[in-house]
């Protein structure tokens, strides 16, 4: 089973990570696209990545803005596949930023 990080360790995880919010129990960032085409491309490109590491989001989305929740059901709450899954969420979101800019 995955290890739960603590308090100090995702705090320091969302320092370091762009816009996410959270505790030991789920992390979440909510990202306003420029578009809807976008929004479902960033949702396509963090599906396809999620399925290369087992380990899926929940995402909502609603028109331009798309929200990411993390957690590790099986554990309860946030361990290191999170963070590693904001971290490419965050690269995600930044690339199709700039080719929208």
């Amino acid at each position: 089973m995955a290890q739960l990080l603590g308090d100090a360790a995702v705090g320091k995880a969302l320092a370091q990570l762009t816009g996410w919010i959270g505790d030991q129990e789920v992390i979440v960032r909510t990202v306003e696209l420029p578009s809807f085409p976008a929004a479902i491309v960033a949702v396509v490109d963090v599906a396809k990545f999620a399925e290369e590491i087992d380990h899926h989001p929940d995402i909502d989305i609603r028109w331009r803005s798309v929200t990411f929740r993390l957690t590790t059901h099986s554990a309860g709450g946030v361990t290191e596949s999170d963070v590693t899954l904001a971290t490419r969420i965050d690269e995600i979101v930044t690339r199709i930023l700039d080719q929208e800019s």
